[in-house]
């Protein structure tokens, strides 16, 4: 009866929900969130960075009780998904080319892929991979498009990891000092993940507003 159960609640997960994805999966629904994410395009939509801060405060003594992780196996989970899942979205794009995100119907990952290209050609690739893993849907699409453009395997594996261990430990780690700092902090969760997810959302949004300035500013120079 208690497996019937859980399995329902594991179905009936919303894994657009950190708090439900951490319910239902607990440290391991990490590494698999991020590898889906970081690795295959489908899993662009899923909440990385809310998840990783959400993770890390359900590692305090002042979080729901209802849902307790522990800090250590978090943090290696964490780090395995997101290093694996980018280092295989590079493999598939080396090997399909731009083949996979040409036949997408997804305007966001359109979106996302002309953004990581933009990325790769303005701060090179070193900056670019680093950068792109705090950028949601970029962080999708740069591995595979780093992996068509072939960036050379050593610069993207080094510049991947690196980048990788800062985001998934760095917003879990995050997550964990503000719930040891702050009592009762779960209370104010569902605020604290939509202002993650707001900040996440902000080098997208900055870098939008300057493509369209730099669109509008050419398109007047080629009038006059």
């Amino acid at each position: 009866m208690t497996t019937t159960l859980h399995l329902s609640s594991q179905l009936a997960v919303n894994v657009l929900d950190a708090r439900s994805l951490l319910a239902a999966f607990g440290v391991l629904g990490v590494g698999a969130v991020l590898f889906a994410e970081t690795g295959l395009l489908i899993g662009f939509f899923l909440p990385g960075d809310s998840l990783l801060f959400t993770a890390g405060l359900l590692c305090t003594g002042s979080a729901d009780r209802g849902v307790k992780l522990s800090l250590g196996p978090l943090l290696v989970v964490a780090a395995l998904g997101a290093l694996a899942g980018s280092q295989v979205g590079y493999l598939l794009g080396r090997k399909a080319g731009g083949a996979l995100l040409a036949r997408t119907r997804s305007a966001r990952l359109r979106e996302g892929a002309h953004r990581a290209e933009e990325l790769l050609e303005r701060y090179g690739y070193a900056t670019a991979i680093v950068l792109a893993r705090f950028v949601p849907v970029v962080r999708t699409v740069l591995n595979p498009v780093a992996g068509a453009l072939h960036v050379p395997v050593r610069v993207f594996t080094v510049w991947q990891v690196v980048g990788g261990l800062v985001w998934a430990l760095g917003l879990t780690l995050a997550g964990y000092a503000l719930g040891s700092s702050v009592p009762n902090v779960d209370r104010y969760l569902l605020p604290l993940v939509a202002l993650i997810v707001v900040v996440s959302l902000l080098p997208l949004a900055a870098e939008l507003y300057r493509a369209r300035r730099a669109a509008k500013t050419s398109a007047k120079r080629t009038e006059a």
